[in-house]
């Protein structure tokens, strides 16, 4: 078997764990991410709704069942929270420390208190995509090294 014939097979291996066979397998399957995204109570009897019938929360909760549904090993999360009340934020902070348990989780934000809260590790870029400062996040909030990422964190500038 050739390198292309190897790469294929191992391609269709692949989508063939991706892909369900079942409407029972389907069902699971969406029960089980939507359990992950702690919306499967408030949803249970909507599943053939539209999606845009959800609150802005419950949207967002969604949306991370769908990126959880193929159970990856990273989830990338930009703004999670972005334009969501108190209470809805709340949820969305406690379900990515529940999928920390399980995933490694990327959150792209604007919001340093939230970043604060909920994460572990911090990388701050500025301007132009420059990585001006990486390490752990009660560090880097507590003694930023960078005199540039003390003003962003503490709102003189940004």
């Amino acid at each position: 078997m050739d390198d292309v014939e190897a790469a294929d097979v191992h391609r269709h291996d692949r989508a063939d764990e991706l892909f369900v066979r079942e409407r029972g397998d389907l069902d699971e399957a969406v029960e089980r991410a939507l359990r992950g995204a702690a919306l499967w109570d408030e949803v249970e009897d909507k599943l053939h709704s539209s999606g845009l019938d959800l609150s802005g929360g419950q949207q967002q909760r969604l949306c991370i069942a769908r990126s959880i549904a193929p159970d990856p090993e990273v989830i990338l999360m930009d703004e999670p929270a972005s334009a969501l009340d108190p209470i809805a934020t709340s949820k969305i902070e406690d379900l990515i420390a529940d999928l920390a348990q399980d995933y490694t989780v990327v959150i792209v934000t604007h919001n340093m208190q939230q970043a604060a809260r909920i994460s572990d590790k911090t990388a701050v870029f500025l301007t132009g995509g420059e990585l001006v400062e990486f390490g752990d996040t009660n560090e880097i909030f507590q003694n930023p090294e960078d005199d540039r990422v003390e003003d962003y964190i503490t709102g003189k500038f940004g």
